[in-house]
């Protein structure tokens, strides 16, 4: 394997390393770090000069590798926004509303009630103040777009981020964290004003992204078809429907949604072919560079500098450097150079979904694509070219398959279907589109570039949506633990080895891995058929208890919530983290009997045991309870309110609670209650 003899390889694996220690909260003093790393470079000069005996090239590389993770845990913190005096965390409180002046930073996709957008803040009230927060405006007649740039005064509530109310569901507020975003200020419109327009580079282009936009809108360019290359060419999702969305999802195909490898590469081949005239004197070669890689930044920024973008945008720099300097590129030393430099730009694309998938696809094609293209050299070029893209296709899937059952757990079945019928069209929906995007930077796209481009993305949106529908081969709800990811990456790459040098202490070893991954399975699934749980969901006007013995699950609801338990996205999460199918749904019962505690349920017809006196009570439906009486009767240890009740109420049960010195669970507050 090439890239392990790479010194880069190492140095990158401890700078990562660093970062990730700093993410899960290891925050050694600035003033330590610094010490560490003078202390650090100071030892390597003097060891760089004794670098002939061996123990002092073992010290060597030992102290280049704690250099690396001093570097990696000082990006971290030093791009660490929310430790700065003047960062909004430091001087608002939660739910409280306040004057914000707000610069618009990006467009996000709007919700069923409100427009959204990316904000950089400049002052608090009167105070100076700085951080990214997102902004959400209640839909009205008022409605219109903000330009990015625009300057805002803001008269609105501030919420902090909440961690998920339900067990194993998405953390949007980690998501958002990793951003540099820690809040949310929700206003309306009367209570904005626009200000003035802040001319940046950044506004500019997207600004001008709009424009083109408009101008593709007022081309009569179907709607449907007009998302979908706008996010192809100009990396804008934000326009394409749910249901789109998810059938490029159960296809396998919504990386070709993401401006990647392919679109930079392809604008790179364009921008060559239009310079191919130039003459290759030395002053012209500089001139071709240059532009090249205006060329290929000013696309990214155009693209919203997305992760996948960035990563692709460096790699094809380095290339365009390579080929000026006339030496060959090595793409490993390329990948490795480009991580490295984007993670000391932006360390926070290290957790970034859409960065590790880029990488690891891309990694995984330069590495095991060309094993698998061995397996067979059909001479005819049609064959070859489809062999081709299903070597490419399988690698990356490969790659990547781990990491998507960990994050989305699911995995398409057909996606070498999908991207042998896509891939080809998509290429001449590049070609057309891209002519489209440049005319569309002048004015109106004339209509024979229109139908022709909005027939190809037709084809491509109903070929995807055929194989999305093919539910058999979608294989969805699959329990994937943090554990099994690392162990399947061990077994994957331990597989790659055999196959580049097949002998038979390889084959051991995967054999090895195949097996780690297996016992952390079977693990997972002991440790849940021997564990018991009740778990109450906060649901907002409703409620559902369920309760896990084993990997026998009864959900409690009402018959509303029993007709729509497979659409309900908090229950369906929890099974599948818990390995669990669901078994039989009931009727919310009053009394339950869990562990040896009473547990017993309060709704709107007040039916209580008077002979009982339970360990916990759970109210729901809002009943009007005397809740103070109830207490000094019964003494409950723990009194939990579920999202179905009024607020009003909680606020009076919670004061009540925290006068009888009993401990008192909001589910709206602190998420749902288990036992």
């Amino acid at each position: 394997m090439k890239i392990l003899q790479f010194p880069l390889t190492r140095i990158c694996l401890f700078f990562v390393l660093g970062l990730v220690l700093y993410q899960k909260g290891f925050h050694p003093k600035p003033t330590a770090l610094y010490f560490l790393l003078f202390i650090g470079l100071g030892l390597m000069m003097l060891l760089h000069y004794h670098q002939k005996k061996s123990s002092a090239q073992i010290g060597f590389g030992l102290i280049v590798s704690v250099i690396a993770i001093t570097i990696g845990l000082s990006t971290a913190a030093f791009h660490q926004e929310n430790k700065s005096f003047y960062h909004y965390t430091q001087q608002t409180t939660d739910q409280v509303p306040y004057n914000f002046r707000l610069i618009i930073h990006e467009k996000l996709k709007n919700t069923l009630k409100n427009e959204r957008y990316v904000v950089i803040l400049e002052r608090i009230e009167d105070q100076k103040s700085e951080g990214k927060l997102i902004l959400n405006i209640r839909h009205s007649d008022q409605n219109k777009t903000l330009a990015i740039g625009s300057c805002v005064n803001v008269d609105g509530i501030l919420y902090n981020n909440k961690r998920p109310f339900n067990p194993n569901q998405f953390d949007y507020s980690k998501y958002l964290e990793n951003k540099q975003i820690y809040a949310q200020v929700y206003t309306s419109w009367p209570k904005l004003k626009v200000i003035k327009t802040e001319k940046t580079l950044w506004s500019k282009f997207s600004n001008f992204r709009t424009t083109i936009i408009e101008n593709l809108k007022q081309s009569n360019f179907d709607s449907k078809e007009l998302a979908v290359m706008v996010a192809l060419l100009l990396g804008q999702q934000q326009e394409i429907d749910a249901e789109t969305l998810k059938d490029y999802q159960l296809a396998g195909a919504v990386h070709i949604l993401s401006v990647s490898g392919l679109h930079v590469g392809f604008i790179m081949i364009f921008i060559g072919f239009l310079l191919k005239p130039i003459p290759n004197t030395l002053r012209n070669s500089y001139f071709k560079l240059l532009v090249i890689i205006l060329a290929l930044w000013s696309y990214g920024i155009l693209a919203g500098l997305a992760p996948s973008v960035v990563r692709s945008v460096t790699m094809f720099s380095f290339v365009a450097i390579g080929h000026h300097l006339r030496r060959s590129v090595n793409v490993y030393h390329t990948l490795l150079v480009s991580m490295l430099l984007i993670l000391l730009w932006k360390p926070s694309f290290l957790f970034d979904v859409g960065f590790q998938l880029s990488y690891l696809a891309l990694f995984f094609i330069l590495w095991m694509q060309p094993l698998l293209a061995d397996f067979w050299h059909p001479k005819n070029k049609i064959l070859r070219y489809f062999w081709d893209i299903l070597t490419v296709s399988f690698a990356a899937q490969l790659g990547t398959l781990p990491l998507s059952l960990y994050y989305f757990h699911q995995f398409p079945g057909l996606f070498f279907v999908t991207n042998v019928v896509v891939l080809p069209l998509l290429g001449i929906i590049m070609v057309v589109g891209l002519l489209a995007v440049i005319i569309g930077c002048f004015g109106v796209v004339p209509q024979y570039l229109i139908v022709p481009l909005e027939m190809m993305i037709a084809l491509q949106n109903k070929c995807i949506e055929w194989v999305a529908s093919l539910d058999t081969f979608v294989f969805k709800n699959i329990g994937f633990t943090y554990e099994m990811l690392w162990a399947a990456y061990l077994m994957i790459m331990l597989f790659v080895l055999w196959l580049e040098k097949p002998t038979y202490k390889k084959a051991m070893m995967t054999l090895i891995g195949m097996v780690i991954l297996q016992s952390i399975f079977i693990h997972n699934k002991y440790s849940i058929e021997t564990s018991q749980e009740m778990i109450v969901f906060h649901l907002k006007k409703n409620t559902m208890i369920t309760e896990r013995r084993n990997s026998n699950l009864t959900v409690y609801g009402n018959d509303s919530l029993q007709n729509s338990i497979k659409d309900n996205q908090n229950l369906q999460s929890y099974l599948t983290a818990n390995f669990t199918e669901q078994t039989k749904t009931k009727s919310l019962q009053h009394l339950y009997y869990f562990h040896s505690k009473k547990i017993l349920l309060i709704d709107s017809s007040m039916i209580t045991f008077p002979e009982i006196k339970p360990d916990i009570l759970i109210i729901v439906n809002s009943p009007k309870i005397n809740l103070e009486r109830y207490i000094s009767k019964y003494k409950p240890k723990q009194i939990i309110a579920d999202g179905s009740n009024y607020k009003s109420y909680i606020r009076l049960w919670k004061a009540t609670c925290h006068k009888a010195k009993i401990p008192f669970h909001n589910t709206g507050e602190k998420g749902f209650y288990k036992i």
